[in-house]
């Protein structure tokens, strides 16, 4: 306790505790959304096109990342989820071409034109954010704050159109309910929502961030309104546990954390095994 107490004196261990709380929060309620949609794979694919954006923003030397991360991915994201019928590419296969591409055009991108001298930490820092998390600027904790506080209350304020878009879209427009305005604004929030996450646990887990505590929650939860609750909840815990067992035990962050979803995943499928 007074070793932990002791880590918590230092402000990027604080800054760490609350960008990841939030982002575990807003992932997890994007995550109730995409698990029933059946669309999970979306966040893995969205990441990997937030890599090839973040591989860009590296090759022309930009200060602030975000301002080429965060739009690439965010109309990565409305192609995928507004665009595939217009352009009659299934779902899964269009997310594979952009998740596929992305990642190689990225990869490619470093090795020709980045000017690091440690070209491997960089690129596994990016995929597994071994350290990023620990290495916030107030101004980064600042803009995680104001988008994690949009998406949770638009997520709040939308929550009624949401639960109608997300289980049959054609009664949600039978009865006047903007399917493809909700649809836009979903793609957006889920934009956000990922390019956030790549700073807790890197492009290649935040699917297991979105996935994990939705299917943790449906274990032992039937009504949707319960699932979003409990999955915030064991959202939170367990980015709360990882981090801080990361911070004292000397492992990666992301994998921590993804390894604490596995554990609680696990107890709850043995909880809703028994009670049937």
């Amino acid at each position: 306790m007074e070793k932990l107490i002791l880590y918590l004196n230092y402000p990027f261990v604080r800054y760490a505790l609350i960008v990841g709380v939030l982002i575990a929060l807003c992932s997890a309620l994007l995550g109730v959304t995409l698990v029933l949609r059946r669309m999970s794979f979306l966040g893995d694919g969205l990441s990997h096109a937030a890599f090839g954006a973040m591989s860009l923003a590296a090759v022309l030397n930009l200060s602030n990342d975000m301002l080429l991360v965060l739009p690439l991915t965010v109309v990565c994201a409305v192609v995928l989820l507004c665009g595939g019928e217009k352009w009659k590419l299934q779902g899964d296969a269009a997310i594979a071409m952009v998740s596929v591409s992305s990642l190689a055009i990225g990869y490619l991108l470093m090795n020709l034109f980045s000017s690091s001298v440690n070209l491997s930490g960089d690129v596994c820092t990016t995929l597994f954010g071994s350290t990023s998390i620990l290495t916030l600027r107030p101004w980064e904790v600042w803009l995680c704050v104001g988008l994690s506080v949009a998406v949770v209350a638009l997520f709040v304020l939308c929550y009624h159109k949401i639960f109608a878009v997300t289980f049959d879209e054609t009664f949600a427009q039978a009865t006047g309910v903007n399917v493809k305005g909700y649809r836009l604004v979903l793609a957006v929030v889920i934009g956000v929502v990922i390019v956030l996450a790549m700073h807790l646990v890197g492009s290649l887990l935040i699917s297991a961030l979105i996935v994990f505590p939705a299917l943790s929650a449906m274990r032992v939860i039937r009504s949707f309104r319960g699932v979003v609750v409990g999955a915030g909840v064991i959202s939170v815990v367990c980015a709360l546990v990882g981090i801080l067992v990361s911070v004292m035990a000397g492992t990666p962050v992301g994998s921590t954390v993804v390894v604490a979803n596995l554990v609680v995943f696990a107890g709850m499928s043995l909880v809703g095994g028994v009670k049937g």
